[in-house]
């Protein structure tokens, strides 16, 4: 049996393509990493970005960076692939490998598109969910696990989130399975959150002895639900917003509200008893769009990029030199938190999916700028250097639509085209 050997190559430089002339004169594509060693699944998915990115550059621009890549493959774009040989040196005669060109694009948006929320029909993330991909077909999921791994088991093609409220603060739950598991931020969208109270046909205020929902959605109504004339009521923590609906209307609970929206009041049979009991007009949820793959970074829009970083040292200065290599390079700064130490389960590289570590501190940190930005990856650089643990979590365009208190924009296609 002839042994095979892996013969390695630097990136941009194929010994098939030394004295070709690339089809269609479009040029070869090179990698900025040129001579690099890719050491894991991290490294090599930077590595496949910033190629794509410079095939994509070889396109007219499109809203569709898969179709970009496509175009530019079809114009003759080329990605120098390592060669196998054989011992004696000769090439081996294997199939032709399959092109950009040869696939057909992803899905992006429309009834093709299978999109997993947390929640049951009538939910705030179903909503956001039709946000971010009208017309999807849209997969309810008792739990965020369920969610993430309805993505990664290939049942659903995109997850929509939610992972902060303006009232409430970050849902740590989702970030901490953001570290679990392996999908990517694509993109985001922001909901107003209009909260009402839900209770059967004919109940008054003073029947009601206690109000269910969701905690977030408690401690966002806890004022105006203390100041209602006539309600004396428990409270008590559900699942979900639209679970809480659909529980007090299947079990004819009489003495019990939800708190939900509009469009649970009609799915389950029940009356808005209090219009819009949000303590703030202004309230907005945050949800973030997860796919399997990364998108392609691009230039010609309003980029976030959301990374998670810990250090295991004591003190407070490799803090101050992280935010420093953004503060110095521009780069503004969205949001950065904390969390306590904690051990948890990270995935990575290893073929049992994931690892144990313990860290001091762990930061959260979005930014306002793209991860094709020679700033933002110079920043990444240098920001590895003083951390003990560095993952981006995605690099994705940014909600630009318009929000009026309440009222959730009709049309957002415009904004997430690129997921």
């Amino acid at each position: 049996m002839a042994v095979v050997n892996f013969v390695k190559a630097h990136i941009g430089q194929s010994p098939k393509l030394q004295g070709r002339t690339p089809r269609r004169g479009s040029g070869v594509v090179r990698s900025s990493l040129q001579g690099a060693v890719v050491g894991n699944r991290a490294e090599w998915l930077t590595s496949c970005a910033v190629l794509s990115s410079k095939v994509a550059a070889l396109a007219p621009h499109s809203t569709n960076s898969h179709l970009a890549l496509a175009v530019a493959a079809s114009n003759g774009a080329v990605l120098d692939l390592i060669p196998l040989e054989t011992v004696d040196g000769s090439a081996r005669h294997l199939p032709a490998p399959l092109r950009i060109a040869d696939l057909s694009p992803a899905p992006m948006h429309g009834s093709e598109l299978r999109v997993a929320y947390q929640g049951v029909p009538g939910a705030y993330s179903e909503k956001a969910s039709g946000k971010a991909y009208p017309g999807s077909d849209a997969i309810p999921c008792d739990q965020f696990e369920v969610a993430f791994q309805a993505v990664e088991n290939w049942i659903a093609d995109r997850a929509v989130l939610p992972v902060e409220n303006s009232l409430g603060g970050s849902i740590h739950r989702n970030y901490d399975l953001l570290l679990r598991h392996r999908l990517h931020i694509v993109g985001e969208v922001q909901l107003p959150v209009h909260h009402c109270l839900l209770v059967l046909p004919g109940v008054r205020k003073e029947d009601i002895t206690r109000v269910i929902s969701h905690p977030q959605a408690l401690a966002q109504c806890e004022h105006t639900l203390t100041r209602m004339p006539g309600l004396n009521a428990a409270r008590e923590a559900f699942d979900d917003t639209a679970g809480a609906a659909e529980h007090v209307a299947a079990n004819s609970l009489r003495d019990t509200a939800a708190i939900a929206s509009s469009r649970a009041a009609e799915l389950y049979g029940m009356e808005v008893l209090a219009d819009g009991i949000q303590d703030d007009s202004g309230n907005v949820t945050r949800f973030v769009m997860l796919a399997r793959e990364p998108i392609v970074p691009r230039m010609d829009r309003p980029f976030k990029t959301s990374i998670v970083f810990a250090h295991d040292k004591e003190g407070t200065s490799v803090l101050f030199k992280v935010l420093s290599a953004f503060a110095f390079r521009d780069i503004s700064l969205t949001k950065i938190e904390s969390r306590p130490h904690r051990p948890i389960r990270l995935a990575d590289d290893a073929d049992s999916g994931t690892a144990p570590k313990q860290f001091e501190y762990m930061f959260y940190v979005d930014f306002q700028a793209s991860l094709a930005d020679p700033r933002v990856q110079n920043a990444l650089a240098e920001v590895q250097e003083f951390t003990s643990f560095l993952r981006v979590l995605g690099s994705y365009p940014m909600d630009m639509t318009p929000m009026a208190a309440g009222v959730a924009s009709l049309d957002s296609s415009s904004a997430y085209s690129s997921s």
